[in-house]
Parts: structure tokens; sequence; C-alpha cells
């Protein structure tokens, strides 16, 4: 039987007892329906990991022993950051899950100008909490011990005027004459640029391509954001990453 893994972002040391609350706590007690003395694993997204064991449940809080450091899931040796124009609410959320899955290491959510919702402020910051969420649960699911890290979301002009790195910069874009296979091994990190529904615009990719972006398409066909994103995530691990 597969042993639950629980994410909390406080410290964690083995000897340790832990308080966990909230959503958490609630999917421990009425989801997994696990009782006390049943065994854990329990991390804080540093990239380690521990045993832990369930003591007690309190009406919106579980207490946890931590045990003994565990081995983990070693992280992607190929650095990606997915650069992702910000997509309706569940498409985002696909995006983000299967994005973590596929072994990124970052994530930055950009508005553009096809993105169909622009939030700022507190709607702003608990769409921000939500993707930290969905981030989270995603490790869970699959056994990282290490969260990406989340950017804030910015304006797509603002990002390409100050994006400095120096790694493989591939932008989506079904109309390139290239395709993946035709790249050659990059020789540090990828980064990769995707447009929200309908696309980047002809503006947002002039201003791609000058900040260094080489346009790419998948194929013949015409793919949804979410599909995209994951197809391009999947085609660079498998010729570059850890799918070999």
């Amino acid at each position: 039987m597969r042993i639950p893994r629980v994410y909390t972002p406080q410290d964690l040391a083995s000897g340790n007892t832990v308080t966990v609350t909230g959503q958490t706590a609630r999917h421990v007690t009425q989801v997994l329906r696990l009782r006390a003395g049943a065994g854990l694993r329990i991390f804080n997204g540093d990239g380690k990991e521990y045993s832990a064991t369930f003591i007690r449940a309190g009406r919106s809080e579980i207490t946890l022993d931590i045990g003994n450091p565990l081995e983990t899931v070693p992280e992607p040796g190929l650095l990606i950051r997915l650069v992702q124009g910000i997509a309706r609410n569940d498409r985002m959320d696909l995006i983000l899950q299967k994005a973590v899955e596929l072994g990124i290491g970052e994530v930055h959510p950009l508005w553009m100008q096809r993105s169909q919702a622009h939030v700022r402020g507190e709607r702003l910051e608990k769409r921000i909490q939500h993707w930290r969420g969905v981030i989270a649960s995603a490790c869970e699911q699959c056994g990282r011990a290490t969260l990406p890290t989340l950017l804030p979301p910015a304006p797509c002009p603002d990002w390409l005027a100050g994006d400095t790195g120096d790694s493989m910069r591939l932008m989506l874009q079904p109309d390139s004459p290239r395709v993946l296979a035709e790249l050659e091994r990059p020789a540090g990190s990828v980064t990769l640029l995707v447009g929200p529904e309908g696309g980047m615009n002809v503006d947002e990719r002039a201003l791609a391509t000058a900040a260094g972006f080489i346009g790419l398409r998948l194929g013949a066909r015409i793919l949804r954001t979410e599909t995209a994103a994951l197809a391009a995530l999947s085609g660079i691990q498998t010729l570059w990453g850890d799918f070999r």
C-alpha cells in the first residue's frame, strides 16, 4: 500500500512534533481516513523528507511525530523554466499540476493580451496562494520533495524586457519552421514560453524574438495552451532530460 505524503511549510526535524491544519488536515482525516498510529511521509519543499506517525486529530488539525529522514526522488538534472501565459482557472491549474509532474523547476505566470482574466490586489493574492496549493498537491502525488519555484505574475512586455537569463529560450509558435528534434542539446537550462488561450499576439512574439526566444512548432496540429505546454515539456524531457 502506498504511504500517503503530506506537505507542510513548517520547519521539520527528526524527533519533533508538528501540528498541521487546513486542507491538508482535512484530507488526512476525511479523505484518507487515517487514524492514530498510521504512518505517513512528510516534507516541506526543501528537498528533504521524513517518516511521520499520525498521533491525534483535533477539530481542524492533526498532530504528527516526525521520524527518520527518508530517501527522496532525485530532481531532474535539466532545469526547465515554464513561462506560461495565464489561462483560465481550470486550465491554469491543469498546466501547473502536470508541469510539476513533468519536472519543471520554476514557473513564471505572465499576463498577456489574450489572457482572459487580469486580476489585482487581494484577488491576485488569492490566485497565487491557490496556485501554490496546486503545486504542493502535485508534489505530494508525484513524489517530489522539492517544490518548484512560483514567481509572481508579471505583464509579458515587462518580463521580456527584464529577463537576462542565459538559458536556451524556446517559444511555442505554430507557424515556426523549427521543431524540437532539430535543436542541439542545451548547455544549461531551458526556458519555455507558452501563450494563453489564443496564443501570443504579433507584438508579444516580436518582443520575445528580440529577447532571444526561438520559435518552435509541435507538429502539424494546433494545440490548446494546456496541451502545448505539456507536450513541449514531455519532448524536452525525452530528448534532454530524465525521460531518457
